[in-house]
């Protein structure tokens, strides 16, 4: 086969395995970013006790980061250095109770029952096997493969009939958590699971409960925080050919002949090519932030409805009160009440709220000051809010559940929505793409080929989701779709 020219616009975790990946088939790969970082909403910020994370934190299905190193000749630990976090994470409730969940199932079993009684630890053992079940099932036809072919699905749950009762088509998640825990605190906490895809529990299909195996499979604490993997991942791509250009602003994907054949620079500089790689929220696209060209490169119902926005917060300061884990949550009084705001585009009054005190885990002693980050689900296009709301909406609610920060962080730490959509121009501030609610929206998400021929997805948005692991995996789609594509042609 030969070599192609590639252009991938978007260093985040999709354009960089992809890139790297495409170069290591033998294929001159160029690389755009219009930041001056790899990593996309793997990104850090300065703060006094230095880079402190200001995206995702939890890093799980460690699998998928071996892979890719492995496919590509190397080795994932000579790269980064990941310590297994036998803590999965610490959970609090307004009314003082706790909970801890751990890497290991029986010890969750017993902790849930020092918790909520025996029948509550029977309660979680059997939903752990339900979603076990449920994630086995899945993986292969769904999420490892480049595009979920629903006669394979359907013909999958018909030779498993048990499935259908694991899925409970037609209930959301919180309607079949009703029916699996009789504590209301255990609904609400694996109700959450939903938001790590962008999700209300209310509105998500009860399949993604599944979503709770990737965290039971094993969380991991990256040294130098999770910004660090996607460094590593940059230097795999160089390591494989990869030209990489930060500060590197593309305005339009070129098409002619009904085909996409370049790339046109912010400046007006013009790049040829055989095929791109659009790593971004395809909203971006069908929305005309990379031309008129592609309008159509992406069907509207694969990027509509939208997925959770967040406010986050990213800060070194001195913690006074709680106990923290690295990953800690503290619930609000009512979940109900947090996602029928948003989904009312207003912000929560009584948000749950998400602390990662980067700095802490197993044998790390933390310094003075520590790194955290927090973050607050929010509705995607939601107006600006003044600082002192937003502030006060989180730390007054922290302060409530008796935890409390030294110094208080100022107007530069927050990201709002509105701050996410000037970051991935296209997105309106979601920042998992499209919204996974209905039974049908995992098929509805573009897969790596788009209408334009020549033109590729990658990225949280495209298939097979949100999610540091799924975004890697979409690059790995992506890759192996134009190798397949140029094979065929």
């Amino acid at each position: 086969m030969a070599s192609a020219r590639i252009i991938v616009i978007g260093a985040g975790m999709g354009g960089l395995a992809a890139a790297a990946r495409l170069a290591h088939a033998g294929h001159a790969v160029t690389l755009l970013e219009r930041a001056g970082t790899p990593g996309g909403k793997m990104r850090q910020v300065p703060s006094d006790a230095g880079p402190v994370d200001a995206g995702p934190t939890v890093l799980t299905l460690r699998h998928v980061f071996d892979a890719l190193f492995e496919d590509l000749g190397a080795r994932l630990d000579d790269h980064v250095t990941l310590v297994p976090e036998p803590l999965l994470a610490r959970h609090f409730w307004p009314d003082g109770s706790q909970l801890d969940l751990h890497a290991d199932l029986d010890q969750s079993a017993e902790a849930v029952g020092a918790f909520a009684g025996a029948r509550a630890a029977g309660q979680f053992r059997a939903f752990c096997t339900r979603t076990r079940a449920l994630y086995d099932a899945f993986e292969t036809p769904m999420i490892e493969t480049a595009v979920p072919d629903r006669a394979a699905v359907t013909g999958l749950v018909m030779r498993n009939p048990r499935l259908i009762g694991a899925m409970a088509p037609g209930l959301s998640l919180a309607a079949r958590l009703a029916r699996d825990f009789s504590d209301p605190r255990l609904r609400q906490l694996f109700g959450r699971y939903a938001t790590y895809v962008g999700g209300s529990p209310y509105t998500a299909p009860a399949l993604l409960s599944l979503v709770w195996q990737a965290e039971a499979a094993g969380v991991w604490r990256v040294e130098g925080g999770m910004h660090a993997l996607a460094r590593a991942i940059e230097d795999l791509a160089q390591n494989q050919g990869v030209a990489l250009h930060y500060d590197a602003e593309v305005a339009q994907i070129d098409v002619s002949g009904g085909r996409a054949r370049g790339v046109t620079m912010g400046n007006g500089d013009h790049f040829k090519c055989d095929a791109v790689v659009f790593n971004g929220d395809p909203r971006a696209v069908a929305h005309g932030h990379l031309g008129t060209g592609v309008l159509d490169a992406v069907a509207p119902e694969a990027v509509t409805p939208r997925s959770l926005s967040a406010e986050v917060w990213s800060f070194a300061a001195t913690p006074h009160g709680r106990d923290l884990a690295h990953h800690n949550v503290f619930f609000g009084r009512d979940p109900r009440t947090e996602f029928e705001a948003i989904a009312r585009g207003a912000p929560p009054r009584d948000p749950t709220l998400y602390v990662c005190a980067q700095d802490r885990g197993t044998g790390a002693a933390p310094p003075a000051p520590e790194r955290f980050e927090i973050i607050v689900n929010a509705a995607p296009d939601s107006p600006e809010q003044e600082f002192e709301e937003c502030h006060r909406r989180t730390f007054q609610t922290l302060k409530d559940r008796r935890l409390s920060f030294d110094p208080p962080p100022g107007p530069e730490a927050l990201t709002t929505p509105a701050g996410f959509e000037s970051l991935f121009p296209g997105s309106g501030g979601a920042l998992y793409g499209r919204s996974p609610e209905g039974m049908m929206a995992a098929f509805a998400r573009p897969t790596a080929r788009s209408r334009v021929p020549g033109l590729y997805l990658a990225g949280g948005g495209a298939h097979p989701g949100a999610g540091v692991p799924m975004a890697t995996l979409s690059g790995r789609h992506a890759a192996e779709t134009i190798l397949s594509d140029r094979i065929s042609t």
